[in-house]
């Protein structure tokens, strides 16, 4: 040893130095350096407070300051807490060693966040004593230089923001917080929209990663698959400049550390030796999914779907997270060694498990936390496997002959057989147990052949057919025919895959393995090649369609939205059915790993940018064709007003100043207003059909009531339910049909209304007494005294038919104010007839006078019916048919008879001129 390294103090500085930067050589071995100015001044002056060594490529300086640029390579600083010269009694209690790496700003952040922050402001002991405005301060700094080391790429010369820096990126939630902050602070305001939508994609996971550590295993399986759904979004994003490739390949690994801690914090709780079986399998399972499904997911994103991606193609190769992925495979080891150990003590009762030391087998492992997994833990564990598995070799040997007794039980059962195998599989793989079962595995292997005869059959037979019949491909809900048969052959590729697994686990050493394993692979060769030719028979039709008008595959931007047909009139949208599926379609297939042709995805890509408001127009249209059946026929007339008005929008559709050219897909601004028009004006009408189809079933519903009242005894609840009615009539009178006003004539008074069916109800009883007496033909009758006196006359044409021996339809009713009718078998006088529009004397009409009444009575007159060939009796030129109602309001006609006029019959028609029944 050198004379300077005799002292204590410099082999103090060399010794850290040299451990610091890992050298080779000794530094006392170098006179230079035992000699240095610099460490002396440092030792010897209780004024020189700091010792700065770092490294370069001339080799180790020191220097008693540090200069602005020195964060270029790796720093050491050495400092005193006290100026004293140091002493070897004062040498452990008055210096201080920090590192600097990257930058001061980094140092200090680090030190502030992982050392000083956690206990000064979380240790219950420095918490209590340190002030809390200095505790704010000091979370103030840490947020700060977290800031500013997140913005900064970390040269202190400039503290410049760039993206593609994340060295102050060291978590997810860093990452969040970094989009938030750029949101805010932003220099551009296009660069704080991006950052703000970047910042609401993250919000879907930012909570649960910055309390990941509350959270259980089985929520954090359930966040990889939300994170990948985000992470995807995040890439495939359009709106905005992409997010940089090298960002999200450190977003993906930092996630992964993120998960790969969270589950050796949570198994590092468990005695994953001793703590029951159940909760290890169950907490094992979960940590190893959450391994696997995140090496899986950045596999399927960086390898297959954003490589393929071409508005944003992921350029590197594909981010395998390696640690995360031995954490998983260490985890499925521990698993195993539980497993192998639960089946054994299974088959071995408590005295022979003693006897082969089954309650020490885990010895080996004592002192090793299995859940921390890195190279220098590796030999370790191994170490420890091995001395386990000598243990446990008596126990497999013992238990090898139960597990033959077992299968061989049930070989006879192919699914019960592979069942048996999976389900000790663990103990099937050990070389003893797996000799011994030699010839059952030989069994199951033959059944495995089977399976896969079963399966080459089964694609055989299918894979020509129909989704859905019975001799084509099962068939999914909401898929077309392409992608319904890749998910089906994609479903037997999994079976002989997984068939494959089993055989390669439990089987390997077997002769016929080979033969298996190759026609399982033809097989799953044929599957993928016919599963290539559905993508690609797929993509020459809809290559082929595009080229095709007809095909309605075809968009064009400058198109009209929509227009009317003129052959049925309904409104149709210029945006088929076609695109819609093709647009899910194609969406599947990239899915399904993919790689969609240019053309296809450009036709896509515009599709996708029409089809909100395909969508929105398809409903209106929709809606316009069909609003006809919605409504109730009578009202169709009450909202004509609103159809005209929602039509015209439709017919309208123009744009520009005087409305001179049509509004088309690529008008963005001009087909939202467009669309909130129409949106309005089917509202509307949407909204007017709904309140009069509810006023229809009130009405409905009212007349029921009314139809259930005593009139005699409930008279006031009769007046009532009448003036609610009136009262709902009233709200839509200016809109109310005449065929609804219509059915609520009539007397008010329900005495009125008695008094008429009383007076009818007494007039029967006579007319029936004299029809008794055969006297009914030879008396003057009245018709209004009858409920329904076209009744009456069919019945006598049916009678005067039957008596002089024809047909109904060769008679024909005729009328005589002359006197009786010759030509009439049978014959009834009739009086109490009103006539309304001009007069009659019973030889010919006349025009009623100034003072003459509206209404007048006619004459008697004899009526019958006569052959169609009689003469009657009058001339046809000489009369004028007049209809003969029930009432003035003329609403039912009872029948029509021939009046003399004089033979000007249009003056008649035009006075308005008709006969009615006087009211009882």
């Amino acid at each position: 040893m050198a004379n300077g390294t005799a002292d204590v103090r410099k082999l103090f500085i060399f010794t850290t130095t040299q451990n610091y930067f890992g050298l080779m050589s000794e530094l006392w071995d170098q006179p230079l350096l035992c000699n240095c100015l610099e460490i002396n001044n440092f030792l010897d002056d209780g004024n020189q407070m700091l010792l700065r060594v770092q490294r370069s490529d001339a080799g180790i300086s020191f220097s008693n300051t540090i200069e602005f640029g020195d964060t270029k390579d790796k720093v050491l600083v050495f400092f005193k807490l006290r100026p004293e010269v140091i002493t070897d009694e004062n040498l452990h209690d008055n210096i201080l060693v920090s590192s600097m790496l990257e930058s001061p700003i980094s140092s200090l952040y680090q030190a502030v966040r992982q050392v000083f922050a956690p206990m000064l402001l979380k240790d219950q002991e420095w918490s209590r004593n340190f002030d809390p405005k200095l505790q704010n301060l000091l979370s103030e700094l840490e947020a700060g230089l977290g800031v500013v080391l997140r913005r900064s790429d970390t040269n202190l010369t400039k503290l410049k923001f760039k993206e593609d820096d994340t060295r102050g990126i060291l978590t997810p939630s860093d990452e969040f917080q970094f989009w938030i902050e750029q949101a805010h602070r932003g220099n551009k305001q296009i660069s704080k929209e991006r950052a703000n939508y970047f910042k609401e994609l993250f919000e879907t996971i930012a909570r649960e990663f910055y309390n990941l550590d509350s959270l259980s295993l089985l929520e954090v399986v359930d966040l990889v698959e939300t994170t990948q759904d985000v992470v995807d979004d995040v890439w495939r994003q359009t709106e905005h400049d992409h997010y940089p490739e090298s960002r999200m390949l450190h977003l993906l690994d930092i996630i992964g550390g993120s998960f790969g801690r969270f589950v050796q914090k949570k198994l590092g709780t468990l005695n994953l030796w001793e703590d029951p079986y159940y909760l290890v399998k169950e907490s094992l399972k979960a940590g190893i999914s959450i391994c696997e499904q995140w090496v899986i997911v950045c596999n399927h994103l960086t390898g297959q779907v954003w490589q393929r991606y071409v508005p944003h193609p992921w350029k590197n190769e594909k981010y395998f997270p390696e640690t995360l992925d031995k954490l998983g495979k260490r985890l499925e080891e521990v698993l195993a060694v539980r497993t192998i150990h639960e089946k054994l003590l299974y088959f071995l009762p408590a005295s022979e498990e003693k006897i082969l030391c089954l309650t020490r087998v885990f010895e080996p492992f004592t002192g090793l936390n299995p859940v921390q997994y890195n190279p220098y833990t590796e030999p370790l564990w191994k170490a420890a496997v091995s001395q386990y598995e000598k243990i446990i070799a008596p126990a497999e040997q013992k238990i090898a002959g139960k597990l033959k007794s077992c299968i061989s039980e049930i070989q006879d059962s192919p699914q019960q057989l592979l069942q048996a195998f999976l389900k000790y599989k663990e103990l099937v793989k050990r070389p003893t147990i797996s000799k011994e079962l030699m010839l059952e595995r030989e069994t199951l292997l033959a059944r495995l052949v089977d399976s896969i005869k079963d399966f080459r059959s089964d694609f055989e037979n299918r894979c020509r057919g129909i989704p859905g019949d019975a001799s084509g491909p099962l068939s999914g809900k909401n898929l077309s025919e392409v992608v319904n048969n890749i998910v089906w052959v994609r479903q037997l590729e999994l079976k002989v895959d997984d068939t494959i697994k089993i055989a390669e686990a439990l089987l390997s050493d077997l002769s016929g393995f080979r033969c298996f394993h190759r026609n399982a692979e033809d097989l799953l060769d044929q599957l993928k090649l016919y599963e290539q030719e559905q993508f690609d028979d797929w993509s020459r039709d809809i290559q082929s369609g595009l080229s095709d008008s007809r095909s309605g595959l075809c968009i064009e931007a400058s198109s009209r939205i929509m227009e009317l047909d003129s052959n049925d009139g309904s409104l149709k949208v210029h945006y088929s059915d076609r695109l819609v599926i093709l647009l899910r379609e194609v969406r599947q297939l990239s899915a399904l790993g993919f790689v969609i042709p240019a053309k296809i995805q450009q036709v896509a890509n515009i599709a996708q940018k029409f089809c909100k408001q395909a969508i929105i127009l398809k409903q209106v249209a929709h809606f316009y064709n069909s609003i006809d059946q919605q409504m109730i026929r009578s009202q169709r007339p009450m909202m004509l007003q609103s159809a005209l008005a929602f039509e015209q929008i439709i017919k309208n559709s123009k744009t520009g100043s005087g409305g001179k050219s049509q509004i088309t897909w690529d008008n963005p601004k001009e087909l939202e207003g467009y669309i909130q028009k129409l949106q309005n004006a089917a509202e509307r009408l949407a909204t007017e059909n709904r309140k009069l189809r509810k006023w229809h079933t009130t009405f409905c519903e009212k007349v029921v009531v009314l139809m259930n009242i005593d009139l005699l005894r409930q008279q006031q609840r009769w007046k009532d339910g009448l003036q609610e009615l009136r009262t709902g009539l009233a709200t839509v009178e200016a809109q109310c049909p005449l065929a609804w006003q219509s059915k609520w004539e009539g007397p008010e008074d329900p005495l009125q209304y008695l008094r008429g069916l009383v007076a009818r109800a007494l007039a029967i009883q006579n007319w029936v007494d004299k029809a008794e007496k055969q006297a009914l033909l030879s008396e003057t009758l009245d018709l209004s005294e009858l409920f329904h006196p076209d009744t009456f006359l069919n019945a006598l044409r049916q009678e005067t038919a039957r008596a002089v021996g024809r047909s109904v339809d060769s008679l024909k009713f005729a009328a005589s104010w002359k006197g009786r009718l010759p030509e009439a078998k049978l014959q009834i006088k009739i009086s109490g007839l009103l006539l309304e529009g001009c007069s009659f004397d019973g030889n010919q009409l006349s025009e009623n006078q100034l003072d003459s009444p509206s209404v007048s009575s006619v004459l008697p007159c004899f009526m019958g019916w006569i052959p169609q060939d009689a003469c009657g009796p009058y001339s046809l030129d000489e009369c004028i048919s007049l209809p003969v109602y029930t009432s003035a309001e003329r609403d039912r006609v009872v029948t029509n008879i021939d009046v003399p006029c004089g033979g000007n019959q249009d003056q008649w028609i035009q006075c308005g001129a008709a006969l009615f029944l006087k009211n009882q």
